[in-house]
């Protein structure tokens, strides 16, 4: 008989059996009675969406899951597992009491939305709420339980309002570096007008004039537009992020040469929080991993700034950690876009120059000049790699060493590069591995001035390498002024930055290696910056009544491309070429003017900054949000000192920039009052991946993974050998399963389970869509036990269940609730299988105690089944508010341990204890027991070894 034959007559024979299409049907009208009942619906304390004041009451628990950006490709079974995993521990959390806010929203904005209508014409929001759409009922089908009331889409005009007015009390702030906070910039042009602050140049404030006002505000704004040193793509005519340009400095899309260019760009004055960002990780209960990799992108050192003299009144200002080796500097190099380079370059190379720091080249503005374009294709990445090959220019000019008084010469190289420290760097490469290939390479000196511990000598012009070290002591670092021979480290460190303070010619400071957040696209798919400029170029914001200021509608998405090859060239968005949108009359409180509208958009990372607000109170037209409401979800408690979500679930791989950016706009909401916690995600949690095998051919190019035959442990595709690894699922590698297959195939609670069951929640593991069945199957028995499957009806009794089925029953509450509450899902459900199991072995109907205590127990991880299963138990309300099962402490403690009893390492017995049994009384009863007396034969002991309850280890003499 065919399998479709022998399926068919079993259905024929149990109709009532739980099969793929019964769960289909269960599944889909619980998910319509869940919608229409509102069931997952959270009250608010106050606001529209108030509720039950008897909820409210509860302990609140705010779950979330990173923001999802919806592809058009949909879901692969890999995207589902973080929202599987914090729908299970909502659940859990409901039915253990608390008033749990769990919702998902979209982060829309995004480039793949844009590539797509420049490519078709359509419109990016068309095509983006049609993979949203499709994406929503994807995850519909899987049964979770979303508050679909605040759900929202980042592209939604009502959304972005508030985040274009984010922006602006951003725009309109500064960072007091006193009082450690952000203030209004209004407080500060008052300090300006009053006298109580110095204006940076000593003038009057009222003597400037408007455009130069901003730009003096312009220096101390946290939102402020300036000329930034980009990743310029003429071939695609746009900026690149650094993750957009490959290593050999070109574009991923396209293959482009990618320049370094200064455009006129947004930034966000993030490093005024670098300390707070830093310290206030020590409250977050977030991965240390997680942890660290912040502390080193923010990457605080302590050093010194030191000015070197060059040229006529200017200084080369460096910032180093090793201040105290500054008599070993013997040369100097600046970044090629450094600000001084044009100054300090003469019209001719200096008498005596050596021929290797040339570059062959007539003249020092010619070297400079080649060296530059040379650089600017070269991306950050590349420049920072440790190529074997140490290239530079000399620029002609000397600086004087400020210790030693030598002259110094300066280069510029593409490994210093102008995002870190100042720029520039004192070279010492007797102590510095880089430094020391550079020197070895154009033959500059070296001088020791940290003593080897190795039998190396001081000469460095005979050393194969540098020698760092922190522990040896300064030689060689003396003038008539100040000596730091002897000394070590610390000491010498301290020294010598008193020494510079003292004369002017530098400090002890703090240094970040955290850079300002360039926050300009060049695209059309972003929010647009409520900004506009005058006649003189000074940038106004909007007020709040002008906003949402929306993205109009433009002919042409795409920006315009130049000779991929001509440096020489500027970025034209889509928004500037729609002129009517573009140059405006507005009465900004002082009469109707022209006004210039700001072309650039906002970055995706915008709309994800903020979003755990919306959540809160997603339809208040008149504030970001309620003050009690976000106090009531977010705000600081016991264990919790800086508030923020409860639980925040999503990938590793947002471990920097999204978390880092979150928290500077909440750290800047909470100084200017307007929320109360500073911080956005208390808890953090990583999920794992779900890879799936990649099959290869001999091109190396991915076949379709289901196409794939295995014969002998080797794999074909069309017959002919293809290779098998370990990889990420998707749809470029054909290998992508979609969770709406396993649906059909075996249910949404199937689906559940099996991620959950996988392994721990934070491991990466391997998709096996023939595993998948063992969890249909624990549905399959769980269904049986309750209801008999040629009549459908529930087969529970009154009686009462034996002690051994009370025991497995409390055990497994005690273990899985203790695993639910802790994201050990996959234990959980070995312990409630291992339940079901009891049950199946035992036979005959289930006690109604114990069958509802089942249902309830498996109710988080498959919600439709205990739905449908708890209705035909004769209950009208749902599970889902129902009280999570309470083990009794008197059937989870065993009744008996088998104790083992070893003599030489060899079992002789067997003891059924106490649980609670004491070492003392245990070690008695094993050496009485007949079996270890006679193994002992009248021996002497030497030691025994009390593990209770369940060894003991004698040793004899």
């Amino acid at each position: 008989m065919s399998e479709t034959n022998t399926a068919a007559a079993a259905e024929t024979a149990a109709p009532h059996r739980y099969t793929a299409a019964m769960a289909a049907d269960i599944e889909a009208r619980w998910q319509d009675f869940w919608d229409a009942d509102g069931t997952y619906a959270a009250p608010n304390p106050t606001g529209d969406l108030a509720g039950d004041p008897a909820v409210v009451a509860r302990p609140k628990k705010f779950i979330m899951d990173m923001f999802p950006y919806p592809s058009g490709a949909g879901l692969h079974v890999g995207h589902p597992l973080g929202y599987i995993a914090t729908d299970v521990y909502a659940r859990h959390q409901r039915m253990t009491g608390h008033n749990v806010l769990h919702t998902l929203g979209f982060d829309a904005f995004g480039l793949p939305a844009e590539q797509y209508a420049v490519q078709t014409g359509t419109h990016p929001r068309a095509s983006t709420e049609a993979n949203m759409a499709n994406m929503k009922s994807q995850l519909r089908r899987l049964g979770l339980g979303h508050d679909k009331r605040r759900s929202f889409a980042t592209i939604d005009p009502e959304y972005y309002k508030w985040t274009q007015w984010i922006f602006l009390q951003i725009f309109n702030s500064w960072y007091d570096t006193e009082e450690k906070r952000a203030r209004p910039i209004a407080e500060l042009v008052t300090a300006f007008e009053n006298g109580s602050r110095e204006v940076p140049g000593g003038r009057d404030w009222a003597a400037l004039s408007a455009a130069e006002r901003s730009e003096v505000l312009g220096g101390y704004r946290l939102a402020y537009a300036s000329d930034a040193p980009v990743n310029w793509c003429p071939g695609l005519g746009t900026v690149l992020a650094n993750e957009e340009v490959t290593a050999d400095g070109r574009s991923e899309r396209g293959n482009f040469p990618v320049f370094k260019a200064k455009l006129r760009q947004w930034n966000m004055r993030i490093t005024a929080y670098a300390d707070r960002l830093l310290d206030d990780l020590d409250a977050l209960d977030w991965p240390e991993a997680i942890k660290l990799q912040q502390r080193n992108w923010i990457g605080r050192s302590e050093g010194a700034r030191v000015d070197f003299a060059v040229g006529e009144g200017d200084a080369i200002t460096v910032f180093t950690t090793r201040q105290d080796t500054l008599f070993g500097a013997t040369y100097m190099v600046l970044a090629p876009e450094h600000e001084l380079v044009d100054t300090i370059v003469p019209a001719a190379w200096p008498e005596g120059t050596h021929e290797v720091w040339t570059g062959g080249h007539a003249n020092p503005a010619e070297a400079v000049a080649k060296y530059r374009a040379f650089a600017a294709s070269k991306s950050d990445v590349e420049r920072q790699a440790d190529a074997k090959e140490k290239t530079g220019v000399f620029t002609g000019a000397y600086a004087l060493n400020p210790v030693s008084g030598e002259k110094v010469p300066v280069f510029i190289a593409d490994y210093v590069l102008m995002g870190y420290g100042t720029g520039a760097i004192m070279a010492v490469p007797a102590h510095d591995s880089r430094d020391f290939a550079f020197a070895r390479a154009f033959e500059l000196p070296m001088r020791c001035v940290v003593e080897p511990s190795d039998d190396r000598g001081t000469d460095a012009s005979t050393w194969e390498d540098a020698f760092a070290s922190y522990e040896a002591a300064l030689v060689n670092s003396a003038n008539d002024a100040i000596s730091l021979d002897g000394l070590h480290v610390v000491e010498a460190k301290a020294k010598i930055t008193d020494w510079l303070a003292e004369r002017g010619i530098g400090e002890g400071t703090v240094n970040f290696r955290l850079r300002d957040w360039l926050f300009s696209r060049q695209r059309y798919w972003g929010e647009p910056f409520p900004i506009v400029y005058d006649e003189d170029g000074v940038a106004h914001s909007l007020p709040e009544s002008m906003l949402p200021l929306e993205l109009p509608e433009v002919d042409d998405y795409s920006p315009r491309t130049f000779d991929p090859d001509d440096a020489d060239t500027s970025p034209e968005t889509p928004l500037s070429r729609n002129e009517d949108w573009v140059n405006v009359e507005l009465d900004l409180g002082d009469g109707v003017k022209k006004y210039r509208r700001e072309t650039n958009t906002m970055p995706n990372w915008a709309g994800s900054c903020w979003y755990e607000l919306r959540y809160l109170d997603p339809h208040n037209s008149d504030k970001l949000v309620d003050p009690a409401i976000e106090q009531y979800w977010m705000g600081p408690r016991e264990g919790q000192p800086t508030g923020g979500v409860d639980l925040y679930v999503g990938g590793a791989e947002h471990a920097v920039l999204h978390l880092l950016y979150a928290r500077f706009w909440s750290k800047v909401l909470f100084d200017l009052g307007h929320i109360s916690s500073a911080e956005p995600f208390h808890k953090l949690y990583n999920q794992g991946m779900i890879q799936a095998y990649v099959y290869r051919d001999s091109r190396g190019f991915p076949v379709p993974a289901t196409e794939v035959e295995e014969r002998d442990g080797k794999f074909f595709f069309e017959g002919e050998p293809v290779k098998r690894e370990l990889g990420k699922m998707g749809k470029s590698l054909k290998n992508a399963v979609t969770p709406d297959e396993i649906c059909t195939e075996y249910g949404a609670d199937t689906l559940r389970l099996y991620e959950m069951a996988m392994g721990p929640l934070d491991v990466s593991r391997p998709w096996d869509t023939r595993a998948v069945v063992g969890q249909y199957r624990l549905l399959q028995r769980l269904w049986r036990n309750i209801v008999d499957e040629t009549t459908g009806e529930v087969t529970v009794t009154d009686a009462e269940p034996d002690e051994a089925t009370l025991r497995a029953l409390h055990k497994a509450i005690d273990g899985a609730g203790a695993d639910l509450a802790g994201l050990r899902f996959n234990t959980a459900i070995a312990k409630i299988t291992e339940l079901n199991n009891h049950l199946t072995k035992a036979g005959g109907p289930l006690s109604r105690p114990v069958a509802e205590q089942l249902v309830l127990l498996i109710a988080p991880l498959a919600p439709h089944i205990a739905e449908e299963l708890w209705r035909k138990l004769g209950h009208t309300d749902s599970v889902v508010h129902r009280d999570f099962p309470v083990a009794d402490p008197a059937y989870v403690v065993d009744e008996a341990v088998t104790c083992v009893v070893q003599v030489k390492g060899k079992v002789k017995a067997r003891l059924e204890v106490p649980p609670a049994i004491s070492d003392t009384e245990l070690e008695k009863l094993a050496l009485a027991d007949d079996a270890v007396v006679a193994a002992l034969g009248g021996a002497g002991i030497r030691k025994v070894i009390v593990r209770a309850p369940k060894l003991v280890n004698i040793v004899p003499e």
